[in-house]
């Protein structure tokens, strides 16, 4: 019974958001209050929301204060050296652009942070994705499938917690997967590659004439544009209007829809004068803006580095990092009170939204772990392996690590089912070493799950619906991840 209410709240949670006939954040306590009901147990529904409520409390911690951290860092400039090297990248290419985006998620995605890399990719690409027109939920998507490849590293949590839950270490998993990360990292570019040209089919090719890219070279912030499409070419110096006008989704069949406006601040906006200008320049960030402190560059860049190595290394617990070093760029980067509030006002919106989206996931995943849906689930699961497939259980491990990390936490997948699965691996000589490999390939999938907080902030600060993006995704990361899998295999790591 209650592995039947598991996949079925599950089931209707999933399908109520992506045909947008709730919001999030209500699918995520209404839903589960309900089914907790349908299972007897809605006398324990407090106690289940509490205990959810403790478990997550510090994730939400965390993201209330790495949103505030980066937010400040991009109105400083911190980031403005990123959004410059991008664009003389891209040219003006959708192709580019996307592809530039794959490169930018992976390369952030080395601090082992989901919600740092999101709030960084997003707040460089978003300008670049709406001058040119394209669709945010290809920029969504292939961020998060680049992040949860490289969600792998040791420190990055699945690595570490398959390791403590089978009492192995975490470089005996970590090592040899590497070769085959890496031809799903390049399934991820290669992705990339051929969604950009998807976008550079239905928007056309936007060029820069030459004296505009002898600036661009120079650093200079400002160009004109020339648009090329399918028909011929024709100059535009409103790019904004393009955008308006050719909406993503539109022309070739197979191109990806663009969502509705979500609520939330745009990636780094502070006041109106923050905002990406509406005028003929192609930049990422207002140059001008009042809150740059070039003078405190270095300063910034130094903190930022120092608080990354923390993390890795572990000195304090994540959420106090973040609050320090929130605390210290506001003090420092504006030492007077009245713009120490307007920063925290500057990124309220998005603040707000990721932590009431992180305690609603509260009910959700409380609800799952405390009336016992979870393990009915997975022990139904396991149980339902032919007996056939003992000795490939190493297989049957990657296989089923697709839809238990997309719809259980990885605590819940690697503390709560990857022992029961070793077990049955060892049953038939199967080494938990390639049980525990083969349970980190379904990471590019479980990245766009509605269990994992660091997706809110990728959807938030896109703009992009939760539905959207998860139509769009998860064919594309369930793709990623058979990849890595079938690369294991054929290197004999798995």
């Amino acid at each position: 019974m209650l592995t039947f209410l598991g996949f079925a709240m599950i089931a209707t949670f999933l399908v109520l958001i992506m045909l947008k006939k709730m919001s999030p954040i209500a699918a995520l306590v209404l839903i589960p209050a309900l089914f907790c009901v349908f299972a007897g147990k809605g006398a324990h529904l407090g106690d289940y929301v509490i205990d959810g409520v403790g478990k997550l409390a510090p994730t939400a911690a965390m993201l209330m204060f790495a949103i505030v951290y980066f937010g400040v860092m991009i109105d400083v400039g911190l980031f403005d050296p990123i959004v410059r090297g991008i664009l003389r990248f891209c040219k003006a290419d959708p192709m580019r652009v996307v592809v530039g985006t794959a490169v930018l998620a992976a390369i952030v995605s080395l601090d082992g942070d989901g919600s740092t890399t999101f709030m960084i990719t997003v707040s460089a690409m978003y300008p670049l994705y709406k001058r040119l027109g394209l669709s945010l939920v290809v920029m969504t998507g292939v961020a998060a499938t680049a992040n949860g490849v490289m969600n792998t590293l040791p420190w990055g949590g699945p690595t570490a917690r398959a390791a403590t839950a089978l009492k192995l270490d975490a470089a005996d998993i970590f090592v040899p997967m590497i070769p085959a990360l890496a031809v799903g990292l390049l399934c991820v570019f290669v992705l990339a590659y051929v969604l950009g040209l998807r976008e550079r089919r239905r928007v056309g090719s936007l060029v820069m004439p030459a004296e505009a890219e002898a600036e661009a070279e120079t650093e200079a912030e400002e160009e004109s544009l020339v648009t090329v499409g399918s028909g011929g070419s024709a100059d535009r110096t409103d790019t904004g209007a393009q955008a308006d006008t050719k909406a993503p989704g539109s022309g070739s069949s197979g191109s990806a829809p663009d969502p509705a406006p979500a609520s939330g601040a745009a990636p780094g906006a502070g006041p109106a004068s923050d905002a990406v200008p509406e005028g003929d320049g192609f930049q990422g960030l207002d140059p001008d803006r009042p809150t740059l402190r070039p003078r405190l560059y270095w300063f910034n860049a130094a903190l930022t580095v120092a608080l990354l190595a923390a993390m890795i290394m572990e000195l304090l617990p994540i959420p106090v990092l973040f609050l320090l070093g929130a605390a210290l760029a506001l003090t420092v980067n504006f030492p007077h009170m009245p713009d120490q509030k307007a920063r925290i006002a500057a990124h309220a919106d998005n603040v707000l939204n990721v932590a009431g989206m992180v305690f609603a996931a509260a009910v959700f995943t409380g609800v799952l772990s405390g009336t016992g849906m979870v393990k009915h689930m997975a022990d139904w699961l396991v149980g339902a392996v032919p007996e056939g497939m003992g000795p490939h259980m190493a297989l049957v491990t990657g296989l089923l690590s697709l839809p238990l990390t997309y719809f259980m936490s990885n605590d819940g997948f690697y503390f709560g089912v990857l022992p029961v699965l070793a077990e049955a691996g060892a049953a038939h000589g199967v080494s938990s070493l390639e049980i525990a490999r083969a349970s980190l390939v379904g990471q590019a999938l479980h990245m766009s799950s509605p269990l994992v907080p660091a997706v809110y902030v990728l959807v938030g600060m896109a703009r992009v619906e939760f539905g959207d993006h998860t139509r769009f995704t998860v064919k594309w990361a369930a793709l990623t991840s058979l990849v890595v899998l079938a690369a294991g295999m054929l290197f004999g790591i798995i």
